[in-house]
């Protein structure tokens, strides 16, 4: 969900769910499909799947990468979508989910963000709309939301208490009423708090990209707003490096290393 942490707590950003049961361990990079559970999903959202490339077709690919564009040096994401595991390259500093405990390796001491809370933050918001498919959420109806003349009709997505490390959290996608894809993410901010928030931040997303058979974004765009009004551009992250395997890597490369500091609980 970084640094960089200043400046993505301005943007509010929010903290990613829980994922499917972690695979068992491998020593050796292996295609491993995922499950795919009954699908019980609104007939919108399966549209929407259907727009970027399919639910199957996310669940078949077992790496994702991406870079976050940087003036000094980028930000590598790598994630295990089966087992969430993860590994985020921030020069000089390192961030990491081993499956059990995220870790933190700042030897030099340059990270002042918080680990714990960004370690999968950034690819909660960048697999958008696939991660909508994780168990434990709820679906439901929300009211169109409009930008520019244009009206975006929505699903509401809650969470059951106990999932992920902010359950509280309320999700608005917004799609194309014409071609399905995936337009706005309305968010509340709820990480630290026990308590449900009516204070929305949006998201928009209209930079997609095809990568091994997957619509992902190549950028993505928070905006101010006032309640539902959306206003102007408050700032844009860019991707680049995207990839999409079907293979995993071994579990060493999401393993605690030597000298981080492990932080329990993620």
């Amino acid at each position: 969900m970084k640094r960089i942490f200043s400046i993505l707590l301005v943007l509010g950003l929010t903290n990613c769910k829980d994922a499917p049961k972690e695979s068992k361990p491998s020593e050796q990079a292996t295609k491993t499909e995922m499950p795919v559970k009954e699908n019980n999903y609104p007939e919108a959202l399966n549209k929407v799947f259907d727009a970027h490339g399919g639910l199957a077709e996310w669940k078949n690919k077992r790496t994702l990468s991406f870079e976050l564009v940087k003036p000094d040096a980028n930000e590598k994401h790598t994630v295990d979508l089966y087992s969430r595991k993860d590994k985020i390259e921030i020069p000089p500093s390192t961030i990491g989910f081993d499956g059990k405990d995220a870790w933190l390796l700042d030897e030099q001491k340059a990270y002042k963000g918080n680990a714990k809370m960004y370690h999968n933050l950034m690819f909660y918001f960048y697999a958008m709309p696939f991660v909508l498919a994780d168990s434990g959420i709820n679906y439901g109806e929300a009211q169109d939301l409009e930008y520019e003349g244009k009206k975006y009709p929505g699903i509401h997505i809650s969470y059951n208490d106990g999932v992920g490390a902010s359950s509280k959290d309320d999700y608005f996608l917004y799609y194309d009423p014409e071609t399905y894809e995936m337009a706005w993410l309305g968010y509340t901010f709820t990480f630290g708090t026990n308590e449900k928030s009516d204070k929305l931040s949006f998201i928009r997303y209209n930079d997609w990209g095809t990568f091994n058979g997957v619509k992902l974004p190549k950028s993505i765009s928070w905006y101010t707003n006032e309640g539902r009004t959306i206003k102007g551009v408050k700032n844009t992250v860019q991707f680049s490096n995207i990839s999409l395997e079907d293979a995993s890597k071994p579990d060493a490369f999401y393993a605690v290393p030597e000298n981080a500091k492990v932080i329990l609980n993620p």
